[in-house]
């Protein structure tokens, strides 16, 4: 290994040659280690990373994993991939070579993350435990497809959750307008009524402007998604064509959004209605 000390810095660097997925010969340096040994570690996980080895470690097969996923998700569901892998995975298989995770750690990881207990002392729940086994799977399967690991442990462990949620609790329209009847604040009002007599989703509300509403034919289009990505508010298209849809709005629904866009002043109809995040609606 080509590790060495600079006599400048009195700090170690690592420096070599290696061939890339090219095939082509290209020098590779980094500088900085504190110790000989974590210059010669790096080298070491480098170069087995750079050969497709399943010695390679778990928090190295998710770099590859998620520099794949980047060209083919959106920048939300990148980031949230991400969020999810980074608290819940990488504690436990970080530095675990690939070939060395059994059916049992999984099951081990699987039976500590049902123990846990969020801030508010419940459970997570177990659709969300799903989505975590679901990574875990996915990213073994990718070394499995990709580089030659023999099997997914993850698969002889089995999963754990469930794919769908327990029967939601739904307002009646009674409850509903006993509620409504507390909020006197122009926004709120609107926003609430929206979501309630049109059952779309809050990024969808989020993304509404005034164009999306034609009154005179009493629709509204649903045609595009509000989320927040690497910090910047973005607007997508749904993920799905179902997705886009006609809603058709009863003559007060009408009425109140129109009520609320005439308090609006200087009101570009294409701007969104309400330029809020998630978490102020969910305040509110």
């Amino acid at each position: 290994m080509s590790v060495a000390k600079d006599p400048k810095t009195g700090k170690w660097y690592s420096k070599f040659r290696y061939t890339d997925w090219t095939g082509k010969r290209v020098q590779k340096k980094k500088t900085g280690f504190i110790t000989k040994r974590e210059a010669q570690e790096w080298e070491r996980e480098f170069l087995t990373k750079a050969a497709a080895s399943c010695d390679m470690s778990f928090a190295s097969l998710v770099e590859l994993y998620m520099a794949d996923c980047k060209t083919r998700l959106r920048a939300t569901t990148w980031e949230n991939k991400q969020h999810l892998i980074t608290k819940k995975l990488l504690p436990y298989f970080g530095s675990v070579p690939i070939n060395q995770i059994t059916p049992l750690m999984i099951r081990n990881w699987q039976n500590t993350l049902m123990e846990l207990r969020q801030p508010n002392g419940k459970p997570y729940s177990k659709t969300y435990l799903k989505t975590i086994n679901n990574q875990v799977a996915a990213i073994l399967n990718y070394a499995v497809k990709y580089y030659g690991l023999a099997g997914s442990p993850a698969a002889v462990a089995g999963s754990m959750g469930k794919s769908k949620a327990d029967t939601m609790l739904f307002w009646t329209e009674e409850e509903f307008k006993t509620f409504i009847q507390a909020v006197n604040k122009p926004t709120p009002y609107c926003v609430f009524n929206i979501l309630f007599y049109t059952g779309i989703r809050e990024g969808e509300l989020l993304a509404l402007s005034l164009s999306d509403f034609d009154f005179s034919n009493k629709v509204l289009h649903i045609t595009k998604n509000f989320a927040v990505a690497n910090g910047q508010e973005v607007i997508y298209e749904p993920k799905t064509p179902k997705s886009k849809r006609d809603i058709t709005l009863p003559d007060f629904l009408c009425a109140i959004v129109q009520d609320y866009a005439g308090r609006l002043l200087e009101y570009d109809p294409d701007d969104r209605l309400f330029p809020f995040t998630k978490s102020w609606v969910n305040s509110q």
